[in-house]
């Protein structure tokens, strides 16, 4: 069996027309798309089928990007490099069909934290690979020291669960056996985890299936060409554009307030660099990597930044690795953005989110009517354990929650989004989370804070309140931005802070905070959970007084505040 090697062109036909070209195109982009919905309609987590925690994506056989089905933006940088960091490890005679490979090792291959874990099916024609299949999807559980798999207070990787550091877990199409069953001892939740392990196994499956009927229709020669074409072609988008994208340097930098233990604030700073040929990005002057969770690694670092890219040059393009040629990122080994085994990284999102939010806090003055003032800047997310007290067996809630968007010069910021980096994510219905969990929701609505003023508002937060139903719960929380509001641009104001608040069954607030490990909650306590508005865009004096208007009928802001901010007078 032969790999096409990276530093070898594949022979091409005499030509392939742009009619055939543009289909296998568009047959790609199909394939990850129902790839996408393979595994949505097998998995057993709601984070997965529900909240849509998860992408997917074709590479060729070098592990080059040629297409990916919706899901997470933040996971476009991590396909293609688990892809490569198995052709690294594994020689090319050790490479069957039908094998399936397991990897969420933070530190190599485009990691994330372990709970995102990916697996990559290699895909044979007439015994040469020709491509690869992969998927990155959050299991609800894989082991670890706290439930759900990462924490607020880890300090070290070893304590948020079990790493796959690129292994078969299935070869020639035999499960390998002994690896689930180690799997199933170290999770709290086996029968989802597996559940999980087994429809991403699925979902690779469906992907071969297509791309091998696309290679039967039109010849391994002429698709494979076809794919060399498009990754051209996306370079060759990417540079039309650069001729309109302003030039020089731009710097912009921000903070995180603390890492879970106490430490900080962590500043992240970048130069962004956009000259004729290329969009540099250097994030240089960032803080050391932090004791606590919140540190990320070069893969997640480069995602990031293809992330803002990719809206800047070609929003509407499939992503593909030609779109990234002209994308470069630097950094120094061991920062927060860049940390070094063993560091934890169980919440690296908010390292990540925060080096999207910097590209584009540098850039937004210069192209404002691409770009926006900060957004609510944080995934968010909750791990909600206990006993649900209907069923009586455990629960273990994992979300991410929406927030407001920033505004920028044409615009108001969307409201109840999920963060930016997250995509196309999606709520858990309140049907689901009350029948699956010990919980009932007694609120959920947007934040009527009036932060993010501005000539254009920032969007708007929400407030979800549960209601603890059972005994023996407690809750974990990641919510960034708790302390420093996100800001505003060109006089808007800056937005508004997250948090939770726990009240008691007689309504007194008994605490709040941002980020926390495993507060114990009793039965009918009430957990709110407060979203952030955006920032706002230009002077508030110049909002129009119908968009007042507007507001107040909404609810989005009272009439005194009207007054007192913006001067109205009707």
């Amino acid at each position: 069996m032969t790999i096409i090697q990276a530093n070898k062109e594949p022979q091409q036909p005499k030509s392939v027309d742009i009619f055939t070209i543009e289909i296998i195109k568009n047959a790609l982009i199909a394939i990850g798309e129902e790839m996408f919905l393979a595994l949505k309609r097998s998995s057993k987590s709601p984070i997965i089928y529900e909240s849509l925690d998860y992408g997917i994506g074709v590479t060729d056989a070098q592990g080059r990007l040629i297409s990916q089905g919706n899901g997470i933006p933040g996971f476009i940088g991590t396909l293609d490099a688990a892809v490569q960091r198995i052709i690294e490890k594994f020689d090319a005679n050790n490479i069957y069909a039908d094998d399936v490979f397991i990897l969420n090792d933070p530190y190599s291959g485009g990691g994330t934290h372990l709970s995102d874990v990916c697996m990559i099916r290699p895909i044979f024609y007439q015994h040469t690979l020709v491509a690869w299949t992969a998927n990155k999807a959050h299991w609800t559980e894989v082991g670890g020291k706290d439930p759900g798999s990462y924490s607020a207070d880890a300090t070290s990787i070893y304590q948020e669960g079990l790493q796959f550091p690129g292994i078969k877990v299935y070869e020639q199409g035999i499960a390998n056996q002994s690896l689930l069953d180690l799997i199933e001892a170290n999770v709290r939740l086996p029968e989802m985890t597996l559940g999980d392990l087994k429809a991403c196994a699925a979902s690779l499956k469906v992907g071969e299936q297509r791309f091998l009927s696309l290679i039967e229709k039109y010849g391994q020669e002429t698709t494979l060409t076809a794919i060399d074409k498009l990754l051209d072609h996306g370079d060759t988008m990417v540079f039309e554009k650069f001729k309109t994208l302003p030039k020089g340097d731009f710097y912009a930098e921000d903070i995180i307030d603390e890492d879970g233990m106490g430490h900080g604030p962590f500043v992240i700073k970048v130069k962004v660099t956009i000259t004729d040929e290329e969009f540099i990005c250097d994030f240089t002057g960032s803080s050391k990597q932090a004791l606590g969770p919140i540190n990320c690694t070069m893969g997640v670092l480069v995602s990031a930044a293809r992330e803002v890219f990719m809206g800047v040059v070609k929003p509407n393009a499939a992503a593909t690795d030609g779109c990234f040629r002209r994308l470069r990122v630097e950094c120094p080994e061991g920062t927060i953005l860049t940390a070094q085994r063993p560091a934890p990284v169980s919440s690296y999102f908010e390292s990540m989110v925060c080096a999207a939010d910097v590209i584009r806090k540098a850039l937004s003055s210069a192209i404002p009517e691409v770009l926006t003032a900060g957004q609510f800047g944080s995934v968010c997310t909750i791990s909600l354990s206990g006993i649900n007290p209907l069923t009586k067996e455990p629960f273990l809630l994992v979300e991410p929650l929406v927030g407001g968007w920033g505004a920028n010069i044409i615009k108001d910021g969307e409201s109840g989004q999920f963060c930016v980096g997250n995509g196309e994510t999606s709520n858990i219905p309140i049907e689901i989370t009350e029948e699956r969990y010990g919980v009932r929701v007694e609120r959920y609505e947007f934040n009527p804070d009036s932060a993010g003023c501005g000539e254009f508002r920032g969007g708007k937060g929400v407030i979800l309140e549960y209601r603890i139903l059972g005994d023996g719960a407690d809750i974990s929380s990641f919510f960034g931005r708790g302390i420093t509001p996100t800001w505003g641009t060109n006089g808007g104001q800056n937005g508004s802070c997250n948090y939770i608040a726990i009240i008691d069954s007689d309504g007194n607030e008994k605490a709040r905070f941002s980020r926390k490990s495993r507060y114990p909650l009793e039965k009918g306590d009430l957990i709110r959970l407060v979203t952030g508005n955006g920032g706002g865009w230009g002077d508030p004096l110049k909002r129009s007084a119908q968009s007042i208007t507007k507001d107040i009928v909404n609810g989005f802001i009272s009439e005194q505040e009207a007054i007192e901010i913006y001067q109205y007078n009707q």
